[in-house]
């Protein structure tokens, strides 16, 4: 997998905000998240499939904040983040689809994937998309076109 491609492209991102449609909040893509999206623990931790899937995933995350539900809090555990999470943490659940391809280069079907969509909430009350993580590919039937 070649990250140093995927923090360009999520590069694109940074300044930019998002609603998230179920609670109303905005979300705004820091200069932060393409080194922890590509440098994470959990990035590093990830191999074959699921680490392919967060790679593609990275095209999507202005429509995974979009579609993002069941907003969870968190509170601030680590001293390594008490400034800029100084309002705790929270997580979204979001979906993706990725297309499978035939042997004639026709999409066959999709595969589905849940994510969790770690956001800061930070001092200045701005929230702040910080990584996509848990990232499982749903098992049930997947969508066909």
């Amino acid at each position: 997998m070649n990250w140093d491609d995927v923090k360009n492209f999520i590069e694109n991102y940074v300044s930019e905000f998002y609603e998230i449609a179920d609670t109303k909040d905005i979300v705004y893509i820091g200069k932060e998240l393409p080194d922890e999206y590509t440098g994470s623990r959990y990035t590093y931790s990830l191999k074959g499939a699921n680490a392919k899937a967060k790679a593609n995933a990275s095209q999507g995350i202005p429509e995974m904040l979009e579609i993002a539900t069941g907003k969870h809090f968190r509170q601030n555990s680590g001293e390594k983040h008490n400034r800029n999470a100084a309002n705790g943490w929270y997580r979204y659940d979001s979906r993706f689809a990725l297309p499978v391809y035939d042997d004639n280069g026709e999409i066959e079907r999709y595969n589905v994937f849940h994510a969790f969509m770690l956001i800061r909430h930070d001092a200045n009350g701005k929230m702040y998309l910080y990584d996509v993580i848990d990232i499982k590919k749903e098992t049930s039937n997947p969508f066909e076109p």
